[in-house]
């Protein structure tokens, strides 16, 4: 496993929408998280190497994650739309090997730098 990489950050009206791509290798389960100003970092969508999906509360409905695959490389998407101010936070993708897909922050071991998701009201 290598560390994941995040892009697709940004500003955005609230009700918008935002994107982030994830590309990583090497994994079981990938999880998004978040942390916003002065709050711990919550997960807020798991993905399985089988596509089994979860999600927190707060995002279902309104964010899907998925996976494509593209030869040796994992390529990993958090579509998110309807965003609330709430949203705000740098997102990360975080990934493990192991057989256990929890939204637990100290069960992943590699995490990428993170990607900067601003909402406006």
């Amino acid at each position: 496993q290598v560390q994941p990489v995040e892009s697709g950050g940004g500003s955005v009206e609230s009700g918008g929408s935002l994107t982030l791509r994830c590309v990583a290798s090497g994994w079981h389960c990938v999880g998004w998280f978040r942390q916003g100003p002065g709050k711990e970092r919550e997960g807020v969508a798991l993905i399985r190497s089988d596509g089994i999906t979860t999600y927190a509360d707060s995002v279902k409905g309104r964010f899907t994650v998925s996976k494509d695959l593209d030869n040796d490389k994992n390529t990993l998407w958090l579509q998110m739309n309807s965003l609330k101010p709430e949203d705000n936070g740098m997102y990360y993708c975080a990934t493990h090997g192991v057989s256990t897909c929890r939204p637990v922050s100290t069960d992943f071991r590699y995490w990428g730098q993170g990607t900067q998701v601003t909402v406006s009201s």
